[in-house]
Parts: structure tokens; sequence; C-alpha cells
């Protein structure tokens, strides 16, 4: 890391911050836990973006399709000297792994896992042969070019091969249902439908690809495609499964891995190389991912529990809060452009 020896300030940047406003917190009460100085530098491409109020220091980039958007991350590295970097959404995952060598040229630690790797997480037809290849129980899953509709029992259920946040998935009820899923839904892939309940779990690698903490979290309630209510809960054959996962994959930094029960035993789903949108409660349980980053890239020491230390039965349930930006406030962030 820069100035040679430990390191007392540490800048993080976030892309595609959006709604992210409790993780951007958390992070900040790490900061004065560890008396660290830095600033949280948030991304977006949309000047209403929440957590942009969240941050020390906000920019409007260019979407995540248009070619300046790496350049104008690397030239953010560069004026703030970040030393890390998260992306938060799906979509940023494979650009940042596959221009990690421009962004790390600035200082900046690219916190996700290798272009290989995010390529398994981003296609869910690759995340099913994975998980097979690693003997990792999953419902079965077929693209539309390997079915007879008349074979399939129903209910399946469709969701789209390369989609995130739980747009455009569906439960299909008949054949006919399936005739029109299959035109609606972009790119689309079929799963045996599982009843659930679902249970998602934050694995939290240090950079070195070592498993730190598997905390997980049933979803009571979803809204947007983020948990709004929901509760820890633990089971060993989860945990075991999640670190295979992390193992198979050298994961570094956080990943989220998802799974339904069936009878009561985990069939998994999708894995997300990223911070999930429910890790508040996983840090609140007693999972503090942000200290340890933040102490990691300081070169200061951590404690980490066994895994499955953390506090089970802890419930979250979320509501709306507000920011409120004036014309002269929204033209603020606004402006804050590279």
């Amino acid at each position: 890391m820069r100035d040679g020896g430990t390191v007392k300030t540490i800048h993080v940047l976030f892309t595609s911050v959006g709604r992210r406003v409790e993780l951007l917190r958390a992070f900040r009460r790490a900061y004065a836990e560890l008396g660290l100085r830095g600033n949280i530098i948030a991304v977006d491409a949309d000047p209403l973006a929440p957590a942009l109020q969240e941050a020390d220091r906000p920019y409007i980039v260019p979407p995540l399709s248009e070619p300046s958007y790496i350049p104008a991350l690397v030239e953010i590295c560069r004026r703030e000297r970040v030393h890390l970097i998260f992306p938060l959404i799906d979509p940023d995952i494979p650009v940042l792994a596959r221009h990690r060598r421009q962004l790390e040229a600035t200082g900046a630690r690219v916190v996700v896992v290798s272009e290989e790797a995010a390529a398994v997480a981003a296609d869910k037809w690759q995340t099913y042969q994975f998980f097979r290849r690693w003997n990792i129980p999953t419902p079965r899953c077929w693209l539309p070019e390997h079915i007879h509709p008349a074979d399939l029992e129903y209910p399946i259920f469709i969701k789209p091969r390369f989609g995130s946040a739980g747009r455009q998935a569906f439960k299909v009820r008949n054949r006919r249902e399936l005739e029109f899923f299959i035109d609606y839904v972009p790119e689309p892939i079929l799963q045996e439908y599982l009843p659930g309940p679902e249970i998602t779990s934050d694995v939290i690698c240090d950079f070195e690809g070592n498993v730190l903490a598997v905390v997980s979290r049933q979803r009571i309630e979803v809204r947007w495609g983020e948990v709004a209510k929901g509760k820890t809960v633990y089971d060993p054959e989860i945990l075991r499964h999640c670190v295979t996962v992390a193992k198979a994959l050298n994961a570094i930094g956080p990943i989220t891995v998802q799974c339904m029960l069936r009878d009561g035993r985990p069939c998994f789903t999708e894995i997300n190389a990223r911070f999930g949108g429910g890790v508040p409660l996983g840090i609140a349980a007693g999972v503090p991912a942000p200290h340890w980053f933040l102490a990691l890239a300081a070169g200061l020491p951590i404690e980490v529990p066994p895994l499955g230390a953390y506090r089970v039965g802890l419930y979250l349930t979320r509501f709306d809060d507000s920011f409120f930006l004036t014309e002269e406030d929204y033209a603020r962030v606004a402006s804050c452009r590279v």
C-alpha cells in the first residue's frame, strides 16, 4: 500500500451506490471505531441516487455501458488516492474485474473476484454447472432449447440468464404461461420451482481469499429485489457449502450465496460477487465486514471469531427514509463529474 508503511488514511470508493445508504454508514462507523482517517467516495450515473448524499466525495459518472466509464473511475481513483474499490451491483463486477490492472495502476485495490469467477456468477447457466461440478445441491435448470414444454412438471421458475435484483423472474404454472414468458423474459433460464424459504448468506473473505465469516439470513419479505424483512439463521450444511463456493471461486472480499430450502435442506441457486443488500443485518449480528476491510487495508490486526459465531434470531425490518435536495443541492451533486 502507498505511504511506505502502515496506512492510517484509507479512502474507499463504491460504484453504483444507488440506495446503499446503510452500508456507507456502516463503513463510517468502522472508521470511527478504528480511529482511521479517510473519505467515502461514491459514484453513480444518477444525481438522485440517495447514497450519494451519504458520501464525503460524490461523483456522477457515465453509464456502465459507455466506453468512458472506466476512464472516469481511473481519474477519480487518481484524484482521490483511492485504496479500495467495491462494486455494489452485479453488472459492475465483470467490468471491474476485466479492467483490474488499469484501475490498480492508480494504487487502488479492486475488491472483486477474477474475470473467470465473475463470469460464473453473472451467468446463471454457468452458476448451475458450477454447483453441479462441485457437488453442491442445486435445483434442476434448463435452457429453452433443451426442453419439451409438454414434458415439464409445473410449476417451474423462469428468470433472465444474466439478470439481477430479481427482475423479470416469474413462477410459471402451465404450458401456456411458459410460452408467453419464454418470449417475454430476455435470454431466459428455467429452474425447478422450490417454495422456499430463501436463505442468503454473506460470505466475507480477506484480500488473499481466506474465508473470515459466513452469516446466513432468511429473506422474509423482498422489495425491489432487496430484503425488506429478514432474520439471521444458522445451518451447518449451508455454511459448509458456502465455504466450498468461496474457495472454488478463489473469492476475495464479500460475496453472497443464495439457496432455497426443500424439505429443510438447501438447494443453491445464485451467487452475487458483492455486498448483498441485506448485509447490514449480518453486520449487526456480529460480522463487522467494513471494520475488517478497513483494518486489513490499514495493516491493522483483526479479531475473527470462529465460523458460525454470530447472533442467530436477529430480525431486520426496513423503512423508507428521505433526503431533501434544493435545486442548488441537486445542481451541486450533478456537477460532480469527471
